[in-house]
């Protein structure tokens, strides 16, 4: 099932640990903002987690000869470890009284924080399972996790100046 994927991981491996990178280092500058908020601290975190989940799904993508049940445990276990990043980020976004912001709008940042880690466990779960769909639900999370940390990083380095 993994077959033909080995170009997929290879280029989702090198964006990934090139923009973690970058955001981490751009976010060193405007550190002293993102640490005096409750919430963006959380959604830092979530960001970067995110991009080095993709990052280790697509090394694991990328171990030749491994059985595709093997292949899938290391998708769920790694999406299970990274779902905490998210679940702390949407703890502190429904909790924070300091946020004025509607229930929709928090809502809608749990979602989008969650969703990925969501989809590449499913993926995961699908390649146990043997299903041929797994591997495109898991590019789907992907995809998902780089339109979002480019979001996240986007507020975290230029709305939170304003």
């Amino acid at each position: 099932m993994s077959e033909g994927w080995g170009d997929f991981f290879v280029a989702v491996a090198g964006a990934a640990a090139a923009l973690a990178g970058l955001i981490i280092v751009a976010m060193s500058v405007t550190i002293k903002e993102i640490l005096a908020s409750r919430t963006l601290p959380s959604r830092a975190a979530a960001t970067v987690s995110s991009l080095v989940l993709i990052l280790v799904l697509a090394v694991v993508g990328l171990i030749p000869h491994q059985a595709d049940a093997a292949l899938g445990v290391e998708i769920v276990v790694a999406s299970v470890i990274g779902f905490a990043p998210p679940l702390l980020m949407a703890q502190r976004v429904l909790t924070d009284t300091t946020f004025h912001a509607g229930v929709a709008t928090r809502v809608f940042r749990v979602v989008v924080g969650l969703l990925p880690v969501l989809l590449a466990l499913i993926g995961g779960v699908l390649v146990i399972a043997g299903a041929s769909s797994g591997l495109f639900v898991v590019a789907a999370a992907i995809a998902l996790v780089f339109v979002t940390s480019m979001l996240n990083a986007w507020v975290l380095l230029v709305e939170i100046q304003r």
